[in-house]
């Protein structure tokens, strides 16, 4: 009997043991081909996921060339690598909005896309901040005055934010740190978003898209967060600039699609809007002799609010986590509603 209950136990560890081996073996046989990512980015990720083979190419033949046995892809996909992936699952985004990566063949493939929602969120709501603080403490005259040596004062109409109203059309990642940011000013905060959101003291209530309109009334300053889409683009059209409340602000911080830029131009122009703050626009770039250039009200970035000291640093987490889960056979974090667009 002791025999044959070793036995038994030198089975079961011999199973155990060829289980174990076919899962290590079948994740250092997956394949994810980088693009996009610097030689010491790929060496860090190399060394914390030794678990699957990355490799790294340039050029459309020789991506395409790779891709024909890759399991997935970090940094960018389109139809004719889609097309050229037979046994592609997996594709990673590197940044929040996927909008132009979302074909109808990738909609309709099985392969899961993920993206880099959330960790952009500190540095764009920064972002968004700095531009409502310039314009509401009139730093945008303060730095033409500088430039030309004068010291005056007459000029500013200062803006205090506590008791002050903001609406922000879209509370993911990024909309979720304007909210606390607008809280933390002792602002009320109002949000919309198509989703149900869970209850948060930094937000007094939610409305879905179609009551955008009910509470834009409410808003000193409209913050756009949301993504782009087929329901979010020209969401802030001539009706709802007309519907703000007059001396009111505008923050876009996500894509410049969500609003029209020729009923943005009117608002100003009738001095219907306090200002306006866009890291984003409609077309982008903005074009040389553009209205918006001209307003002395108007800051205008050049889409540099996703960058900051310390996003890659959360990047480089993100895509180390996906590539460890992506070898283990666990679920993805960020997986994109394909369908939804986000």
């Amino acid at each position: 009997m002791p025999l044959f209950g070793g036995t038994v136990k030198t089975l079961h560890f011999v199973a155990i043991g060829a289980l174990l081996g076919a899962s290590v073996a079948a994740a250092q046989s997956k394949k994810v081909l980088v693009t996009g990512l610097r030689a010491e980015a790929i060496q860090e990720l190399k060394a914390a996921v030794p678990g699957v083979t990355l490799v790294t190419t340039e050029g459309d033949e020789r991506l395409a060339v790779e891709v024909a046995d890759a399991d997935a892809i970090l940094g960018t996909i389109s139809p004719k690598l889609l097309a050229a992936g037979k046994k592609l699952r997996w594709v990673q985004i590197y940044s929040a909005g996927v909008e132009r990566y979302l074909t109808p063949e990738l909609r309709a493939s099985p392969v899961v896309v993920t993206n880099c929602k959330i960790i952009q969120g500190p540095n764009i709501a920064d972002h968004a901040f700095a531009l409502l603080l310039t314009l509401t403490r009139g730093l945008n005259r303060a730095l033409a005055a500088q430039a030309r040596e004068e010291w005056t004062r007459g000029q500013y109409r200062m803006i205090e934010l506590p008791g002050k109203t903001a609406v922000i059309i879209g509370l993911g990642g990024i909309g979720m740190q304007i909210a606390q940011r607008a809280s933390g000013f002792g602002m009320r905060v109002i949000g919309v978003d198509p989703k149900d959101i869970p209850y948060t003291p930094l937000v007094a209530k939610v409305v879905p898209p179609d009551r955008l309109d009910s509470v834009l009334p409410e808003a000193d300053v409209v913050f756009v967060a949301a993504p782009l889409t087929p329901e979010s683009q020209g969401m802030m059209g001539p009706r709802q600039f007309e519907l703000t409340k007059k001396g009111s602000y505008f923050i876009a911080v996500s894509r410049g699609k969500l609003y029209s830029t020729e009923a943005l131009v009117k608002a100003l122009d009738s001095q219907h809007l306090a200002g306006a703050g866009l890291d984003v626009t409609d077309p982008e770039p903005l074009p040389k002799g553009h209205p918006l250039w001209k307003f002395p009200n108007v800051l205008i970035t050049p889409h540099v609010a996703g960058q900051s000291d310390r996003v890659q640093e959360r990047r480089m987490a993100l895509l180390k986590e996906n590539l460890r889960r992506f070898a283990a056979g666990e679920p993805l974090v960020n997986v994109v509603d394909k369908q939804k667009g986000y």
